[in-house]
């Protein structure tokens, strides 16, 4: 019996660890009052926010997290919704990892999600509501 206990300790610490390290490549949250977007590797100077709270992305990056959606529209339509959901989580969770956005000030708002896509693709957004049976994308969400 104690040596279940040693290999389930084991796993967990070995959870906690791979957790931690994965977040200590994230960016500190950036303070209040400033954006929370980082230039993607490679790029200039990020373009002018869209309006709204999104956290500073801009209008490319918007526009990136619109096609994204609007290429998996069909398997949301496809599949159940549960399944759709999840599929939503991993496009917004890849959009943002490839965008320097701030993970974990995203989960804390994810209603930003729906601010930019009702800015910049709201026929995408509404088709995603749609397929996946949910009010708003926000409520699709869980934590990335």
């Amino acid at each position: 019996m104690s040596f279940r206990r040693f290999v389930l300790a084991a796993a967990g610490s070995a959870a906690v660890l791979a957790v931690t390290v994965g977040c200590s490549n994230q960016p500190a949250p950036a303070p209040a009052g400033t954006s929370a977007v980082a230039p993607a590797p490679g790029t200039a100077a990020p373009a002018t926010p869209i309006p709204g709270d999104t956290g500073g992305v801009t209008a490319a990056q918007a526009e990136k997290l619109c096609s994204d959606m609007a290429a998996q529209l069909q398997n949301w339509r496809t599949y159940t919704p549960t399944i759709g959901k999840g599929g939503l989580n991993t496009v917004v969770g890849t959009w943002a990892a490839q965008n320097g956005i701030n993970m974990i000030d995203l989960v804390s708002h994810k209603a930003r999600i729906d601010v930019i896509t009702s800015a910049q693709c709201p026929d995408v957004r509404e088709g995603a509501m749609y397929a996946l049976e949910i009010p708003d994308l926000a409520s699709g969400l869980i934590g990335f």
